[in-house]
């Protein structure tokens, strides 16, 4: 890909660590002359692995002698390991060093909206209409920067399920300048009044499987003894309760919601009545309503794909949930906990185990994320 770049490395370049490395080995060569005259052999150019596969050029001094170099204890010959320790203590510093400057660095200083999806998929057609592309690669993951719709962005996928979207949404607030996220994809439908294919953006999210697995303490009676607040009613013996997490004050707060930015809601709302879906994934596989947009309500996310009725019906009731997947809360709660604006737009491929026969998440998971993306363009668009 054009532009590609990858954070492996900071600034510091290896000839550079080179100097750094020799100077600690001469300073143990140093701290051995103080204990007693010995000769050294120079080795140049030896190369050291560091722990991310990079191997490093340095010169290493070593005694010339073998009794020098094997004495029988430390107290014999003390000097031998204050040899040894000051290069194998700064080249341990070094990587250490390395490692916080990778995960500090700044890769690009425009500010930019953070357009997530979870999955291939789902990143398609907001990739296609990308312009001004650069690609950058972080513990494996790509972030590419870009124009969409006129507006600087970075588009990546998040990965599935919650500790992937967490774990990458925070490398991105980490490593680029991010004004708002945006997540874009495709969900389970759990209220009624909606159909496969309409786009949801809810006011807030919560993370309906954080929960107590309750003991049966009579048959077919579950009771929760855990500490923490339960959040509305249990569906057999899950109960559950609220999330733990350190707000941007920086004190440890307990929530059932992580709510959506009322101003980018509002854009939401303005935006979706000129935005036209798709109805058709193919000639022969319409559905039976002209998708819509909705905005407002709540939406819940969990670790587990959802196809159960009797489970949706619960989280319809129980949290009055509109659609439900695996990303979206997490991604809320690390843009909550870092002060940034979020919003979500989650399109139905399926109805999370009300589909009339077999789920549909197999046939429309195109369309809807054709419509989710048509959506987030337009939301994208409308951005000051």
């Amino acid at each position: 890909m054009p532009g590609q770049a990858s954070l492996t490395r900071p600034n510091l370049t290896r000839r550079g660590l080179s100097r750094l490395l020799g100077a600690a080995a001469l300073l143990g060569g140093r701290a051995r002359a103080e204990a007693g005259p010995y000769d050294v052999v120079l080795e140049s150019n030896v190369r050291v692995a560091a722990r991310d596969g990079v191997k490093l050029a340095t010169d290493v001094y070593r005694p010339a002698r073998r009794e020098q170099a094997e004495p029988r204890s430390v107290a014999d010959h003390p000097e031998a390991s204050l040899m040894r320790l000051p290069l194998f203590a700064v080249v341990g510093a070094l990587l250490a060093w390395t490692g916080a400057a990778r995960a500090a660095e700044l890769l690009d200083a425009t500010p930019r909206t953070a357009v997530i999806t979870a999955f291939a998929p789902e990143i398609v057609p907001l990739a296609a209409a990308l312009s001004d592309r650069h690609s950058y690669k972080v513990s494996g993951t790509e972030f590419i920067t870009g124009t969409l719709e006129g507006k600087p962005v970075v588009l990546f996928l998040s990965g599935v399920s919650m500790v992937n979207a967490a774990m990458n949404t925070q490398r991105v607030l980490d490593r680029f300048r991010i004004t708002r996220i945006v997540f874009s994809g495709i969900a389970g439908g759990v209220d009624p009044s909606l159909d496969v294919g309409d786009v949801v953006a809810p006011d807030q999210w919560g993370e309906y499987l954080e929960s107590v697995m309750a003991r049966e303490d009579t048959p077919g009676h579950f009771a929760s003894t855990y500490r923490d607040p339960v959040v509305g009613a249990n569906f057999g013996m899950i109960f559950p309760k609220v999330t733990e997490v350190t707000g941007p004050g920086g004190k440890l707060e307990q929530r059932a919601w992580f709510p959506a930015d009322p101003g980018l809601i509002a854009l939401a709302r303005k935006v979706a009545p000129g935005v036209t879906l798709k109805r058709c994934s193919s000639p022969d596989r319409c559905l039976e309503k002209a998708p819509k947009v909705v905005v407002g309500g709540n939406g819940v996310s969990g670790q587990s794909f959802v196809d159960n009725a009797a489970f949706r019906t619960w989280a319809f009731t129980t949290f009055q949930a509109r659609v439900l997947d695996m990303e979206t809360a997490a991604v809320g709660q690390v843009a909550y906990a870092n002060g940034v604006p979020f919003v979500g737009f989650r399109s139905l491929s399926d109805l999370a185990g009300g589909d009339p026969g077999r789920n549909q998440a197999g046939v429309f998971f195109p369309l809807a994320s054709d419509n989710s993306a048509a959506v987030v363009r337009a939301f994208v668009a409308a951005l000051p």
